[in-house]
């Protein structure tokens, strides 16, 4: 896998049910390496950090081998690198292939895969319509969030280097699956539940399918 684009945004403001809120999800590319903090990506900006940024969504990774797909969907888009938010772009990065919990050197930083990302309005808002989140689900390549282990910077062509693989057989695939299957697999279930890198209100939400 291999960083293709990094990508930080501004705040934009739009409307919604009658009010005026902000985004942070219009990410454009930037020729600058991104520093990887604890919490966030420096310089980026985030608007809703309950839902954002944050120990266990510090940085968003998805894969640059589906834009095809999109822009298929979407031929009128005026398309660039960071369209789903992302922070980096990133070649070869396949949701069914990475465990949760698996550790990466990330240019100068360490990672570890936390969870997939849940699509919210605000995707809608960046693509001009609602529809694509029930069609962004049904694609089930959601990309990743990573937890920062280590600071660091990270820049276009750095590569993602396994450091240390999960043990658990979870992946963000599977965890993605599971969030949006109305029957839960038990299989799948029991794996979520013993992960240690799976974050802790996660597991707590889903206490009740046990």
């Amino acid at each position: 896998m291999k960083v293709i684009a990094t990508n930080i945004g501004e705040a934009v403001t739009f409307e919604w049910n009658g009010k005026e809120e902000e985004t942070g999800i219009f990410k454009y590319p930037t020729e600058k390496p991104l520093y990887l903090s604890k919490d966030d990506v420096k310089g980026d900006t985030v608007i809703d950090r309950v839902h954002h940024a944050g120990i266990n969504k510090a940085c968003y990774l998805f894969s640059a081998d589906y834009y095809p797909y999109w822009k298929n969907l979407y031929p009128d888009m005026e398309w660039d690198w960071g369209m789903f938010g992302e922070n980096l772009t990133v070649e070869g990065l396949e949701e069914s292939k990475i465990k949760v919990g698996n550790m990466y050197r990330l240019g100068s930083a360490l990672v570890q895969i936390s969870q997939p990302r849940e699509p919210c309005y605000k995707l809608g808002i960046r693509f001009g319509t609602q529809d694509i989140l029930r069609q962004f689900i049904a694609h089930n390549h959601p990309g990743t969030y990573v937890k920062i282990l280590e600071e660091g910077q990270v820049a276009a062509g750095d590569a993602l280097i396994l450091v240390k693989e999960s043990e658990n057989a979870l992946t963000v695939k599977d965890f993605y699956e599971l969030i949006f299957a109305k029957e839960k697999n038990k299989e799948l279930l029991t794996l979520f539940m013993n992960n240690d890198a799976v974050p802790q209100y996660k597991k707590d939400r889903f206490k009740k399918y046990q």
